[in-house]
This record gives C-alpha cells, sequence and structure tokens, in this order.
C-alpha cells in the first residue's frame, strides 16, 4: 500500500542560501497575509468568497506592478503553493477542525514548500530553486530506498533553526497482528495508565526549565526593542521543551502501537479544561492532543485500529469487576471499594480496564459506550430520552 511520509532532517545552510531564504520567507509570509486580507475584505464588504484561482490571477497582475516587482525574487512556485495553503486551511476551519487563519509574523516560524518542478534531487542531494549549490542536510536517518521526494518545506524556527522536510511516496508495510489489546487513561500525575497497570510517569518538561525560562524572559523584557540575542534565547528554551515533549510522546506512542492491535484512549475537552487557572498550565504542558493525534496516524500506518472512547463514558465510575456504576466519585478519592461486589479499584486502572472492554466492543460489533444510549439509523451513538436527567 502506497503511503505519503515526510521525513524532518536539519540542514545547515550557507551564507548565501541564508539570505535567498531569508528573502524567500519574507515573500512567502507577505503573500499569505496580503491573500488573507482580500479573502476576508471580500467576505466582509462585498459578500462574496474569494477562491484559490482567484487570488492565483491577482496575485500574477500584482508581481507585474513596480512596487511589488520584489515578489519575482522568490521561487513563483512557493508563492503558488502559500495560496493553496490558506485555501486548504479555510477548508479546515469551516469543517471545525482547526481556528481560522491569522497573519503570519516575522518572528515566528518561517516555511516555503517547493514542489518537484522547483528543486533538484541527485545522488542524494537538494538543490533549490534559484541556488546554485545542494542543501547540508544532516541525515539522521535514510530515506526509504527508491524513494522520490514529491515536495520539500524548508523551516526556520524561531530560535533560528533550519530544517527540510522530505515528503515522498513509499510502500506501507503493516505490523505482525497481535493478540494484545490496551486501554489507555490521561492524568496529570502519571501521563498514562495502562489497563494492564502500568503507569507511564508524566516528565513536565515545561516545569523542569519554568525557572530558567522566567528569567530568560524577565532579561528580555528589560532589553531595547529589536535585541534578538535576547529573543533568540527565550526561543531557545522554549524549543528545547517542545523537543523533549515530541521525543516522549512518540516514543510512547510508537511503543504502544507495536506492543498491541488495539488501543482505547478516552476523549477529553482539552480547550475546556484549561479554562481552570489551578490547572492550565499542567493540562498544557502534558500533550495529550498530540499524543492522540500520533496515536492516530501511526495505527493507520501500521494497520492498528484506535478506539476513541466518548467523554461521557463514566470509566472512572463503573466497576470493571461488576459492571456496577457509582452516582458520582470526586476527584481527590484516587482509590473506591466497590459497594455490590466489594473489589478494591485504583482509580485510574480502573478506568483504563472499563475502557479496553467497552473499546473491544465498539470494535468487535459497534455497541455504544455511553450509559443507556441508543443508536440512531445511521448508527451514531445517543442519549434515550428515558437516560435524561
Amino acid at each position: 500500500m502506497k503511503q505519503k511520509r515526510a521525513y524532518k532532517y536539519r540542514i545547515s545552510p550557507t551564507d548565501e542560501q541564508k539570505h535567498r531564504l531569508a528573502r524567500t520567507f519574507g515573500c512567502v509570509r507577505f503573500v499569505f497575509n496580503w491573500a488573507l486580507r482580500q479573502k476576508t475584505d471580500a467576505s466582509y464588504n462585498e459578500h462574496k468568497w474569494i477562491y484559490y484561482k482567484d487570488l492565483s490571477e491577482m496575485l500574477t497582475a500584482l508581481k507585474k506592478q513596480d512596487e511589488y516587482a520584489w515578489l519575482n525574487d522568490a521561487s513563483s512556485v512557493s508563492l503558488q503553493q502559500r495560496l493553496r495553503h490558506l485555501e486548504k486551511a479555510f477548508i479546515t476551519f469551516f469543517e471545525g477542525r482547526a481556528q481560522c487563519p491569522t497573519f503570519k509574523k516575522k518572528r515566528h516560524q518561517q516555511s516555503a514548500t517547493y514542489t518537484s518542478n522547483a528543486f533538484v534531487w541527485r545522488n542524494g542531494m537538494i538543490t533549490l530553486a534559484r541556488m546554485n549549490e545542494p542543501l547540508d542536510i544532516r541525515w539522521s536517518r535514510p530515506l526509504p530506498d527508491g524513494s522520490k521526494p514529491s515536495s520539500v518545506t524548508v523551516s526556520k524556527d524561531s530560535a533560528e533553526r533550519s530544517f527540510i522536510s522530505i515528503l515522498v511516496e513509499e510502500d506501507s508495510e503493516h505490523l505482525p497482528p497481535s493478540v494484545q489489546s490496551v486501554g489507555a487513561d490521561l492524568g496529570l500525575k502519571s501521563l498514562v495508565v495502562l489497563s494492564a497497570g502500568e503507569m507511564v510517569g508524566n516528565p513536565k518538561c515545561f516545569a523542569k526549565d519554568e525557572k530558567k525560562l522566567a528569567k530568560a524572559q524577565r532579561r528580555h523584557a528589560k532589553k531595547k526593542k529589536g535585541s534578538n540575542k535576547a529573543r533568540k534565547k527565550v526561543a531557545r528554551i522554549h524549543a528545547r521543551i517542545a523537543d523533549r515533549r515530541r521525543d516522549f510522546l512518540q516514543k510512547l506512542s510508537t511503543r504502544l502501537i507495536r506492543e498491541n492491535q488495539t488501543i482505547c484512549v478516552e476523549t477529553l475537552a482539552v480547550k475546556n479544561m484549561v479554562k481552570n487557572e489551578k490547572l492550565a498550565k499542567a493540562i498544557s504542558d502534558v500533550g495529550w492532543p498530540e499524543w492522540v493525534s500520533q496515536l492516530e496516524y501511526k495505527a493507520n500506518w501500521y494497520g492498528r485500529t484506535l478506539v476513541k472512547m466518548d467523554r461521557w463514558y463514566p470509566s472512572r465510575k463503573r466497576c470493571c469487576a461488576c459492571g456496577h456504576l457509582l452516582d458520582a466519585l470526586a476527584l481527590d478519592v484516587r482509590e473506591w471499594t466497590c459497594p455490590a461486589c466489594e473489589v478494591h479499584h485504583d482509580r485510574d486502572i480502573n478506568a483504563a480496564k472499563n475502557m479496553v472492554a467497552a473499546g473491544l466492543a465498539v470494535s468487535a460489533c459497534g455497541e455504544a459506550v455511553r450509559p443507556d444510549a441508543v443508536k440512531t439509523k445511521a448508527g451514531t451513538p445517543r442519549r434515550s430520552r428515558k437516560a435524561r436527567p
């Protein structure tokens, strides 16, 4: 089965390449902001919608004006790709899967995408359009044998680190089937509690560097506007925190995908949970949505099954031994004894066991996982009228 995958590497551009990339990033950023302004103004003032085709024609006319002749310094492919990215961003926004696109800033992450007609792939080296030398890529892992890049994306983060993401099409081989299944209960003290009883600790990546970050931010606040040295120090700390968190989550998600055929996780309303002032920082640091997203695409790659439980499923209040459902369970109660069968439960392990049991039922025969739930004609679980208070 052919699948497209992106391989990201660190690059070390020369001074000339840095200058060329900086000009490209600036042109791409301007085109994105210009196109976003055109779309919003047309929507609010003229009550019409501008599509990619219209923007492409407007961009061609804009580049012919003497005032914007500097846009020709960048590859036209990168500018057109940025218009496509804006169109896709609005599609995902209208589908409810992302926020509304906003204007790009110079100090934030910069990127430019080149399709196959805007770069040369030869002898394992990539030369971008309008560049004379190939990029110095740190090959941390090899590309699949016989693969040919279809597009590349060059990016630079706030810490002034440069990367290249190479998109290739490769044969995806599913992992051998496994008889094991696991339920994962998400938390703060332990990042994940598995149904087998294993508790994966929370690395607390942000908390470890919080004091160092606060000190760097205080120094940056006292500097004059435009102080790059202080700003880069803050950005490097943020980058180190994000790298550690991403590395930990990637390794954990890969291990669970390799060991289990079915992974059952709960669905959390993180957007609502971060409104709690006391827990907002810890919830943002743990990275639950990123981890579930990694499980989702890796399960698709390797032929595994990921079951997302309904957020209202009472996994913590239901006894995994007899199915008795408590009326209420306070957050500070970490252990409880079932009044029906007198089995003593750890709150999180009990929740993980309930999730794997319900998740297997959902995977096998499409059972509903909400209490007193019925199925609609389309097969979507909904609450019955009798179950409503």
